[in-house]
């Protein structure tokens, strides 16, 4: 009777302990089901190319490699002034006409007769060579008087002289920034005329544009870089020309402690006439990478790292490495999937594998399954 009595007890507490078992089983599986499911928003992860930019400020056509000074080599009178400060010509306009002194005319003439008569004398020489009545000596004189004579009327001709008066040209497109003689004014050889800055044609590489950049900035910029700028003025500040870096300074300007750095860019006849203030962003380190926002990149100890989710409805580490910087964006380098979504807000709560829920869409209830939307 007594052993009846221990076997049942010892069955009972068997029984106690396997209920406890499953019962804490249970709880274990209710509590996983029910972790914390985080909320997200997402973008499509795209690569492309991107630049930090750097800011600069700046004025049009104050070059002076972008300036073209107008003289003449020999002096003369001004007739007559054909153009103004601040005027737009194109190649082969008339500027201005003069007339030259009458000394420099009879100079040209000179040389042309004389380059006549050389010619004339070396003839009747090798005639006369020829006959036996001239030495070789004589024949070898005229040879080198006709060749003085003919060098002495291409540089006379050279100067353009002809018969006196004459009208220059602008040599090629551009605009009139400053006149220095008025009408009637007798200049002598070499004297300046008129400045003419270079047209901003799409061919011409001289840089019509200059930037100043602070000295930490101008080691990342090369020539060739892009350059995209905008005027200072109201009516200006959306417009948008971009052109090209064409040089860039290796001393600190004295005056503005910054860096002068030249640019080409190709205004043709937009409002960014000469003198026109300017505001530029210069496009640095450019390169093709995966462009994301800011907010999706974290950092820890490790390295930047984002996350992005999969058909499993739960979050996915990817390490990256930062690149460029663009305002709100990076371009970053890692092995990021392009079909799956990448997360920019509530990454700040996951850790890799937590289970997410993209903003928008219906998720199924806690204990079925996620595709068929069975009990599992």
């Amino acid at each position: 009777m007594r052993n009846n009595r221990t076997r049942l007890l010892r069955g009972a507490s068997a029984g106690t302990a396997s209920i406890s078992a499953v019962i804490a089983l249970v709880c274990t599986s209710a509590y996983a089901d029910d972790a914390p499911v985080t909320t997200v928003q997402t973008v499509t992860p795209a690569r492309g190319t991107i630049a930090r930019p750097v800011h600069a400020y700046g004025v049009v056509a104050a070059s002076s490699s972008n300036v073209t000074t107008v003289d003449l080599p020999y002096v003369a009178r001004i007739e007559q002034m054909r153009v103004q400060a601040g005027q737009a010509v194109a190649r082969g306009a008339p500027l201005f006409v003069v007339q030259a002194d009458p000394a420099a005319v009879v100079t040209a003439a000179q040389a042309k007769s004389a380059a006549q008569l050389a010619q004339d004398e070396l003839a009747r020489t090798q005639s006369l060579y020829d006959k036996s009545l001239a030495t070789q000596s004589q024949l070898a004189s005229a040879r080198k008087a006709a060749l003085d004579a003919k060098q002495a009327l291409a540089a006379q001709q050279q100067l353009g002289i002809g018969n006196g008066r004459t009208t220059i040209v602008a040599p090629h497109d551009g605009v009139v920034t400053q006149v220095s003689v008025a009408q009637g004014d007798q200049v002598q050889a070499g004297a300046a005329i008129l400045q003419l800055s270079a047209g901003s044609g799409g061919g011409d590489t001289r840089p019509n544009v200059t930037l100043g950049v602070e000295p930490a900035d101008a080691a990342s910029i090369h020539p060739g870089d892009a350059v995209t700028v905008s005027g200072l003025s109201t009516a200006l500040q959306t417009a948008r020309i971009t052109g090209r870096v064409a040089m860039v300074g290796a001393s600190i300007d004295a005056q503005s402690q910054l860096v002068n750095i030249g640019a080409s860019v190709p205004f043709g006849q937009s409002a960014f006439i000469p003198g026109t203030r300017v505001r530029a962003d210069i496009a640095t380190h450019a390169g093709t990478h995966w462009i994301v926002p800011r907010s999706a990149v974290l950092s820890d100890a490790h390295s930047d790292y984002v996350f992005q989710t999969g058909s499993d409805n739960t979050a996915h580490r990817v390490n990256v490495t930062k690149i460029v910087e663009d305002g709100d964006r990076y371009g970053v380098d890692g092995p990021l999937d392009a079909t799956r979504p990448l997360v920019v807000v509530g990454n700040y709560e996951l850790q890799d594998g937590a289970p997410v829920r993209i903003d928008g869409a219906k998720q199924p209830a806690a204990g079925h399954d996620a595709k068929q939307g069975t009990p599992r």
